[in-house]
């Protein structure tokens, strides 16, 4: 399978694995880039010496390409983004920040960078400094998401019309329906989340893949709006933040209430009531825990029926 995304990483499926924080860690990314599509290390939960580590287990259990993806609102960014270009890495995912302040730096080295933006003003701010390509994620997706809350199939194509670098979907998707839709709508290629949060390789607490399992599809919330919105599972936590929206809380009282890693204690030590427990809508297509393989796999096959189905449905009477 041939596009623009596959050409641009080297890869054999345009499906790239989300950098998760608590959940990508160096088993993940190599499991899926050793399956033919891209795995991602997710930056957003370690120290530099840490991803280092990962970077370096990573590069032994794949030759394969693999990246990392860094959140720009850390506040070790430069750090993060000298560390993996130093282990040489050659592909880069940021999100929440600007990439013209790092793009320099990482074009310098021979790296690509990807920026994930949740908007049409954004992606096109993205392509004129130079990124290659855009990550398009509708706010069904699990985690911090844009304000505009705009969805998937809103979303790509206005930005695949918009920009002339490789679009990459996400938000939602979590099959093979899913992904053919995304080429549909003028992606090349797909990123996701959710399904690969709840893998045997996932570096999440056991817990925390259970509730993904077990969650239908009116099981997340958006909530935090005041703060940075983010897409968690219903529990004790994510209800009680929203009583708190709903009640006009402050600023400053949202972020007493979130305190400090709650995403640490819900997706990897396992707490179901007080922690964060980050996951798109697409939980509700996510039935059981999977090797990461077995996902890439089913993702294609279920591509292919739906692309045969189409094109049985559009041949002449």
């Amino acid at each position: 399978m041939t596009t623009r995304i596959t050409d641009l990483f080297a890869i054999r499926y345009p499906i790239i694995q989300a950098g998760m924080v608590w959940c990508s860690g160096h088993r993940l990314a190599a499991a899926v880039s050793n399956s033919g599509g891209l795995g991602l290390i997710g930056a957003g939960s370690m120290k530099p010496e840490l991803l280092a580590e990962h970077i370096r287990e990573c590069r032994r259990e794949t030759t394969n390409p693999f990246g990392v993806n860094i959140p720009l609102i850390r506040g070790d960014v430069v750090r993060l983004i000298e560390t993996a270009l130093e282990e040489g890495v050659g592909i880069i995912f940021t999100s929440a920040g600007n990439p013209a302040l790092h793009l320099e730096r990482i074009k310098r080295s021979g790296a690509l960078l990807i920026h994930v933006v949740a908007s049409v003003r954004h992606a096109l701010k993205a392509e004129s400094v130079g990124v290659d390509a855009v990550v398009a994620e509708g706010f069904e997706a699990g985690g911090h998401n844009g304000l505009d809350e705009i969805t998937t199939l809103c979303l790509v194509p206005q930005v695949a019309d918009a920009v002339k670098v490789p679009v990459i979907a996400a938000g939602g998707i979590a099959d093979g329906r899913g992904m053919a839709a995304a080429l549909a709508l003028g992606a090349s290629g797909v990123q996701v989340g959710t399904r690969f949060a709840a893998t045997v390789e996932s570096s999440a607490h056991q817990h925390f893949k259970n509730a993904v399992v077990a969650a239908a599809d009116s099981d997340t919330i958006l909530t935090l709006k005041s703060l940075t919105p983010a897409r968690l599972i219903k529990n004790p936590f994510a209800l009680e933040a929203r009583r708190a929206e709903n009640a006009g809380a402050s600023v400053e009282a949202m972020r007493e209430l979130l305190g400090t890693k709650r995403e640490r204690r819900g997706i990897f030590e396992g707490d179901l009531e007080g922690g964060e427990l980050e996951a798109g809508q697409s939980s509700g297509l996510v039935h059981e825990i999977l090797p990461a393989a077995e996902v890439v796999a089913r993702m294609m096959a279920e591509y292919h029926k739906a692309v045969a189905r189409l094109a049985g449905m559009a041949r002449p009477a």
